[in-house]
């Protein structure tokens, strides 16, 4: 969770975020691009000592000194230099996990409609390369503000020492390479959003032909597919050599610019050492100089190549800054919400203390109790649903569901069932009202909709973990319970490792019917006030599908519960029948659709025999409740 004045759409938020570690790297930083100096000025002297040794006014013992110290004090300077590039890279690392987290929730909390609008392949580059690259480019400027900064800082300082007029006309030449690469800052820019944009498609393009593979195979449409993905793949290739041709050339030019000012060096260098420059130099003096005009000029290269990093940084900033915003104003909803719900808590607090007696608050307590049975039903009042830019799929549907009622919903094929259970999810905005507890669905932010409605599509969406996992996730809760529930727990103690055997990627060590069965479990292991329910018993068996039925009966005793299905002979133990047919929908009991509604009688009668139905009208009388367990239907 991050912290409660954290601001995602802010940058400096995420090196505020970090600074324990900054400091760490701000320390070992100064030691090692301090230290950096110390290469030149040895190398100097050990340069000056071996003049001297040559000419006989020295000894060797003077070099053994100087080289045990130059070691010494070289290997300090890249033990710093090892601390600051690990914490360096464990800043970025941090960094990117954080900025992950927030881009994956607001990802997860984004509608059906936003996410495909903007297209599977840009959102997997946002998700990963466009994140990647900005924290590099944060990696980079962290590090070259002390590699880069500091160490141009500490060479300048030692040139103006030895000869500032030499040093003034040598450094002439690294800014143009600054100037240079604030001119290609655009064309740099222009090029990078382009490659993103193109790799995009790319990743979309390879989804698609991933995804659907089997079917262009066996319509025959491979080639006209792979013909698609060779443009595209064309289009990607031009997009990245534009962009990293840049990224790759203008480097070594940067270089070659910033040392254009050895030549003046080495001419008038050569004038101090023979007395007739600026001022007097030896062989160590000029050594010193020009080794350390060397660094400078890689130094100021390297400052030059971080503008192109940072301005790539900056496109990719741009691509995911809007789910940062969005973040943002969720910590925002979410620390107003906390303020509200604290507010709400005092008052009720007061209230119980204020309250006249103990009869007026068992009376209080009575009337909130049957508010709140108002407040818990599910309203239907001329629902319509279209898809954007399609007719409606159906149209002026109303129902009312309470607590502990299980609503039945069917009809012919592609009649919509499945997408009026969707409406509970406003993926996509509807028409008419839906509303729960006296407020339109719509209404709710996707936190609060995510504790009312639990949904089950046809998709069970298993996890690649255990099949504990899969039914709890992470919540502290007897698996057996909800298992059993669904008669799945005597399977599950026959396998390798019971509870804890992994189910594969998306479930693919079960069958369909044990699939939708831990499914359901996790559902109702996680159970919200109102459940939908599409076809959960599908790959069920008879016997199998009435005794999960009745769990499910059971464990819903205080909940709303949609059951999609075109599965019929449980209908008659349904509180209500949604029959939906010609985009329309008649909600009504079992029994008046089938005297009322040809359609539906036939359906059922189709489906149930009449001995079938017999038993059930017996069992129903005997049983008003529904709580009796059906026995074999032979």
């Amino acid at each position: 969770m991050e912290k409660k004045n954290f601001r995602p759409d802010k940058i400096m938020m995420y090196f505020r975020a970090e600074w324990k570690v900054l400091a760490l790297i701000t320390v070992s930083g100064l030691i090692y691009n301090l230290g950096l100096m110390a290469g030149p000025w040895f190398e100097g002297k050990m340069a000056g000592c071996l003049m001297q040794i040559l000419t006989g006014t020295e000894r060797f013992p003077a070099m053994l000194r100087l080289a045990p110290a130059y070691v010494i004090v070289i290997g300090t300077v890249q033990l710093a230099r090892y601390i600051k590039r690990f914490y360096v890279r464990r800043f970025a690392n941090n960094v990117n996990r954080r900025m992950k987290r927030i881009l994956y929730r607001t990802l997860i909390h984004k509608s059906r409609v936003e996410l495909e609008k903007e297209g599977a392949g840009n959102v997997i580059t946002k998700a990963i390369s466009d994140v990647d690259d900005c924290v590099e480019g944060m990696r980079k400027f962290t590090t070259e503000i002390f590699d880069t900064g500091v160490a141009l800082f500490g060479y300048v300082c030692m040139l103006l020492y030895y000869d500032w007029r030499l040093a003034l006309c040598s450094m002439i030449f690294p800014p143009f390479s600054y100037i240079i690469a604030e001119k290609m800052k655009r064309i740099v820019q222009t090029t990078g959003a382009d490659y993103k944009k193109q790799t995009g498609k790319l990743n979309a393009v390879t989804l698609d032909r991933i995804t659907n593979a089997i079917t262009y195979r066996v319509f025959g449409c491979e080639k006209e597919r792979g013909e698609n993905y060779e443009v595209h793949l064309k289009e990607y290739e031009q997009a990245a050599v534009k962009a990293n041709i840049w990224n790759a050339a203008l480097p070594p030019v940067y270089k070659v610019i910033a040392m254009a000012g050895t030549v003046m060096i080495l001419y008038f260098g050569s004038e101090n050492i023979l007395g007739m420059g600026w001022t007097s130099w030896d062989v160590a003096a000029f050594t010193t100089f020009l080794a350390c005009y060397a660094k400078l000029s890689d130094k100021s290269s390297k400052a030059a190549k971080l503008f192109n990093a940072v301005h790539k940084a900056q496109v990719s900033w741009k691509r995911i800054h809007p789910y940062m915003e969005r973040a943002s104003e969720a910590v925002e909803k979410d620390e107003i919400a906390a303020q509200n719900e604290n507010y709400s808590a005092e008052s009720s607090d007061k209230d119980v203390k204020n309250g006249p007696g103990g009869s007026a608050v068992h009376k209080s307590g009575q009337q909130s109790e049957k508010n709140s049975v108002k407040e818990n039903v599910a309203v239907a009042d001329h629902l319509t649903f279209a898809y954007p830019g399609s007719d409606p799929i159906f149209k002026e549907i109303s129902f009312t569901a309470k607590p502990g009622q299980i609503v039945g919903i069917t009809g012919p094929v592609a009649c919509g069932k499945s997408t009026l259970g969707k409406s509970f999810l406003c993926e996509y905005p509807y028409e008419g009202h839906l509303t729960y507890g006296g407020r339109e669905l719509s209404s709710y932010t996707e936190n609060e909709r995510s504790r009312i409605i639990g949904y089950l599509g046809h998709d069970p969406e298993l996890l690649g973990d255990s099949v504990e996992n899969n039914v709890l996730l992470g919540d502290d809760d007897n698996v057996w319970t909800w298992l059993r529930a669904v008669c799945f727990d005597e399977e599950v103690r026959e396998m390798e490792e019971k509870e804890k055997t992994v189910v594969g990627n998306s479930g693919v060590r079960l069958s369909g019917g044990q699939a939708a069965r831990l499914a359901l479990a996790r559902t109702l292991c996680h159970g919200k006030p109102v459940l939908v329910l599409d076809d959960p018993f599908s790959a069920l068996d008879r016997n199998t599908e009435k005794q999960v039925f009745e769990h499910v009966k059971e464990l819903s005793k205080d909940r709303i519960v949609f059951l999609i299905s075109h599965r019929l002979y449980l209908f008659p133990e349904f509180d209500q029948v949604i029959w939906m047919d010609q985009k329309m929908g008649t909600c009504s009991s079992h029994e008046r659709l089938m005297a009322e509604n040809p359609q539906y009688a036939e359906l059922y009668r189709a489906q149930v025999s009449e001995k079938d139905e017999n038993i059930l009208s017996s069992e129903k009388k005997d049983h008003p409740d529904g709580a009796q367990k059906y026995e074999d239907i032979e």
